[in-house]
């Protein structure tokens, strides 16, 4: 079986460039999670609401069929997902051993730098607050990859890739 990758962390921290560059360089299928919400949750944020964990649910739920589509063909892939409680990861990850974890983690002013710079995305900055709010940083026992966001997105690529390489030897 090949290892799947769940990138998580607060809007802005990297997710799809850095989950795009290693589906790129694993050679494997790549999966954007916001592309997996709901109509209903995008106007929500589009509106600057929060999602609850209700509204949320469909959409973890999609995220984890397809990650259990990929365990089934014994493929690797890697998807994004903000993953910002323990409860949400449950559902994503759980018991499935061959998911890896890594948590894309940066100061909230550098973060809010990004989403301030970035124009084609449908989560407002005024939401940050709240992400952070929620974030509930991945525990020992989830075995969680936590990147530092400060380097470049090819330099946080290869030491994912060398940390998963280390763990698979191990």
């Amino acid at each position: 079986m090949k290892t799947i990758v769940v990138v998580m962390g607060v809007s802005g921290s990297g997710k799809t460039t850095v989950a795009g560059l290693l589906a790129e360089r694993l050679g494997c299928a790549f999966r954007d999670g916001d592309d997996l919400h709901p109509r209903e949750n995008v106007e929500k944020m589009k509106s600057g609401t929060p999602l609850t964990d209700a509204d949320r649910l469909p959409w973890l739920q999609a995220i984890g069929r397809r990650i259990d589509a990929w365990r089934e063909r014994r493929e690797a892939g890697v998807v994004t997902c903000s993953a910002l409680k323990r409860i949400y990861r449950d559902i994503i990850v759980g018991d499935r051993g061959d998911v890896a974890l890594v948590y894309l983690k940066g100061p909230q002013a550098l973060i809010h730098g990004r989403l301030t710079a970035r124009t084609s995305h449908f989560m407002p900055v005024g939401l940050l607050d709240s992400q952070f709010a929620a974030l509930q940083e991945p525990a020992e026992d989830e075995r969680p990859l936590v990147i530092d966001i400060g380097p470049e997105p090819a330099r946080i690529v290869s030491e994912i890739v060398r940390r998963l390489a280390e763990r698979s030897s191990s």
